[in-house]
C-alpha cells in the first residue's frame, strides 16, 4: 500500500491524493484505490493530505483482524450492515402490508458509525490494561466516550440515554468498575496515545505546542482533604467561588489537536501548572526545539525564572505580557512610537530587550486601537448615564470595568456642603488612551523566531481556548459529580478521550471536505437514525434508514463507510 498523487488537471493546481494497493493479476500489475483522501489546490493542502494519507495507511496496515468485542446486538445489526447478506431473503419477504407493521424502536446510529469507527482507528480502547482479558471494560469505556460526545450527562444519565436512544444496555455499577480501571497508568497511556496519534499527522514532528489551564467545578460545596485530593476551592474561571474545583491544563497543536493534559488540585494557581506540565511532557517524549505559547495568565515571575533555567534544554516560549504592569523605563520605551517598524498595513512592531535578556515584542494595531477607543467611549457613556441616575458614593465604590475612571472630589463650596462628589478622572482616561492598540509578547533571550513567526504563533492560541470551549460546552465536562480522586481522574480521562476523537474528526473533515464545527458534525450524526419496524404476522424485522444529506454522505465517505439508503431486512424471528 502506498500514497499516490495524481494530477486532475493540466491547467491548474488540482492534485488528488489516494491510498493505492498493487496486486498482480494474470501476470500484470494492477493498482487499486483503497481510499480517496482528498483533492489539494495548493502545496500546503497537498502536504496536509499526504500526511493524513500516511497516518491512515499506518492504521489500515496495523488494524486488528478481529474485534476485541462484539457490539450490542441491535446496534451491530444497524452499523455493521456489510456482514448481512440480503440475498438470503426473497422478494416475497419484501412484499409488506403496511397495516401489519408496528414500530418497535428508533435508534441513532450515526454517532457509533462515524465516531465509533474513528475510536477504533485511533485505538483509544488500548489504554485499558490487558484489553483482550478486559473485553467488557473496553466495551463500556467506548460507550461512555461516545455518550460523552453524543449526549453528555452524569454517568447515570448516560447509561439511560444509551439504552433509550442507541439500543445499548449497560449496567451502571459496571460503569463505575470501568472507571476504577482508568488508573494513573491508563491515563499516562492515553496521553501518550494522544501525542503519538497527533504527531503522525505532522510527519512525526510537532514544533509548536499551545498551553492553557482552566477550572472545572464540582456539583458539591465541600472540599476534600488528603495529599491526593483534587477537589479544592480556588480562583474559579466559572465564577463558582463557593464550589470546589479541579484545575485542568491542556496542550494542543496549532490545529487544535490534543497532545496531552494534566489535572491539578483546585487550589493550584493556573500559572503554576505550566512548568510541571512542560517537565512531564519533556520527560515522556524527549522533545527538542518546541515553542510553547501561553497567554498573559502564565506571565508571572516564578514561571519566567523557571523557564530561564529550562532554556539550556531548548525550551522556547512566547508568553503574553502585561505591559501596563512593567517597569516605568520600559513603559516609556513602549509609548515612544517614533521607532516602531511597519510590519503590515495594520501592524507596526518594536523589539525591546529587558534587563534579564528576555525579548519584549510590542505591536501596535490600528484595528485594535479603534476597538480599544470604541470600547472605552461606550463604557464612559454608560458611566455618565449611571452618574446622572444615581450619585451615591456607595453605588460606585467598585473599581471594576470602567468604574476605574471615577474619582472622589471635595465640594466646591466647603462652607455650605461637606458631601464628596463623584466625577470622571479625565487625566486617567487620557493616559489609558495612550495604550490603545498596544500588545506585548515576551520570548526567551535565545529565541531565533522572527517577529512575523512570533505573532503568527501567538495568534493561534485561540485553538486551545476553542478546545476548552468544546470540552466545557459540547462535551459538558462540568460539573463533576464524583468526589474520589480516582473517579475524578477517570471522568477527566473519558472527557479527554472524547475531545481527542472529536478534534481528530474535525481535522479530517476540514482537510478532506470543508470546515464543520464539532457541534455541527454531532447534529448531523444525531440525525442519522433507523426506525425498527416489525411485521408480527410474518415475524420479520425491518430497518428503515433516515434520509441523509450531502454533508452526512461525505462524512461516511471520509471514514470509508457504506450506508443503507433504502429499507432492508434485519432478520426473521
Amino acid at each position: 500500500m502506498f500514497v499516490r498523487i495524481k494530477s486532475k488537471s493540466k491547467d491548474k493546481y488540482n492534485k488528488s491524493v489516494q491510498l493505492v494497493e498493487s496486486s498482480r493479476v494474470n501476470g500484470k500489475v494492477v493498482q487499486t484505490i483503497v481510499k480517496h483522501i482528498g483533492v489539494a489546490y495548493n502545496d500546503e493542502q497537498l502536504d496536509e493530505l499526504k500526511l493524513l494519507a500516511k497516518s491512515i495507511q499506518i492504521t489500515l496496515e496495523n488494524v486488528d483482524k478481529e474485534s476485541l468485542f462484539k457490539p450490542e446486538e441491535l446496534l451491530q445489526d444497524l452499523t455493521l450492515e456489510d456482514i448481512y447478506d440480503q440475498s438470503i431473503y426473497s422478494d416475497e419477504d419484501y412484499n409488506v402490508d403496511i397495516r401489519n407493521l408496528e414500530e418497535e424502536s428508533r435508534v441513532i446510529t450515526g454517532i457509533h458509525d462515524i465516531y465509533g469507527k474513528l475510536y477504533d482507528e485511533l485505538k483509544v480502547g488500548s489504554i485499558i490494561a490487558n484489553p483482550a482479558r478486559n473485553v467488557a471494560t473496553v466495551k463500556i469505556f467506548k460507550e461512555m466516550v461516545l455518550s460523552r460526545i453524543a449526549n453528555p450527562d452524569s454517568k447515570r444519565g448516560s447509561v439511560a440515554s444509551l439504552e433509550e436512544k442507541y439500543g445499548v444496555d449497560i449496567n451502571l455499577d459496571k460503569v463505575y468498575r470501568m472507571m476504577d480501571k482508568l488508573d494513573d497508568k491508563a491515563i499516562e497511556t492515553l496521553n501518550t496515545l494522544s501525542y503519538n496519534k497527533t504527531k503522525e499527522l505532522f510527519g512525526d514532528k510537532i514544533d509548536v505546542i499551545y498551553f492553557d489551564a482552566t477550572t472545572i467545578y464540582f456539583e458539591s460545596f465541600s472540599e476534600d482533604s488528603g495529599d491526593d485530593a483534587l477537589k479544592k476551592n480556588g480562583y474559579s474561571k466559572d465564577l463558582k467561588f463557593n464550589q470546589p474545583q479541579v484545575v485542568l491544563a491542556l496542550m494542543v497543536t496549532k490545529d487544535g489537536l490534543p497532545i496531552g493534559y494534566e489535572a491539578f488540585a483546585g487550589d493550584t494557581f493556573d500559572g503554576h501548572t505550566l512548568i510541571p506540565s512542560l517537565k512531564i511532557l519533556r520527560e515522556k517524549y524527549n522533545i527538542d526545539n518546541v515553542v510553547y505559547v501561553a497567554d498573559s495568565g502564565m506571565f508571572n515571575k516564578d514561571n519566567l525564572q523557571e523557564l530561564d533555567q529550562l532554556e539550556e534544554h531548548k525550551f522556547n516560549y512566547i508568553v503574553g505580557a502585561r505591559i501596563k504592569n512593567i517597569s516605568k523605563s520600559i513603559k516609556e520605551k513602549i509609548l515612544y512610537m517614533d521607532d516602531y517598524v511597519q510590519l503590515t498595513e495594520d501592524i507596526k512592531v518594536k523589539n525591546i530587550t529587558l534587563d534579564n535578556g528576555r525579548k519584549l515584542i510590542v505591536t501596535h494595531s490600528l484595528k485594535r486601537a479603534r476597538k480599544d477607543k470604541s470600547d472605552r467611549e461606550k463604557g464612559i457613556i454608560k458611566l455618565r448615564e449611571k452618574l446622572q441616575k444615581n450619585r451615591s458614593i456607595k453605588t460606585h465604590l467598585s473599581t471594576q470595568g470602567f468604574k476605574k475612571y471615577l474619582q472622589l472630589e471635595d465640594p466646591k463650596d466647603k462652607e455650605t456642603s461637606c458631601d464628596l462628589t463623584i466625577t470622571l478622572n479625565e487625566e486617567k482616561i487620557a493616559q489609558d488612551a495612550l495604550w490603545d492598540g498596544l500588545k506585548g509578547l515576551i520570548v526567551n533571550k535565545d529565541s531565533k523566531l522572527t517577529n512575523d513567526e512570533i505573532l503568527t504563533q501567538y495568534a493561534n492560541l485561540w485553538q486551545v481556548e476553542e478546545s476548552f470551549r468544546i470540552t466545557k460546552s459540547d462535551l459538558k465536562i462540568r460539573p463533576v459529580y464524583h468526589w474520589k480522586p480516582s473517579r475524578v481522574k477517570a471522568h477527566l480521562a473519558i472527557s479527554f478521550a472524547a475531545l481527542l476523537i472529536v478534534r481528530h474528526l474535525e481535522y479530517r473533515v476540514k482537510i478532506q471536505y470543508k470546515k464543520l464545527s464539532p457541534k455541527k458534525i454531532k447534529e448531523l450524526l444525531l440525525s442519522v437514525q433507523h426506525s425498527i419496524v416489525v411485521d408480527k404476522t410474518r415475524k420479520i424485522k425491518y430497518a428503515i434508514p433516515s434520509k441523509t444529506n450531502v454533508d452526512i454522505n461525505k462524512l461516511y465517505r471520509i471514514m470509508g463507510l457504506k450506508k443503507h439508503t433504502t429499507p432492508y431486512i434485519l432478520g426473521k424471528f
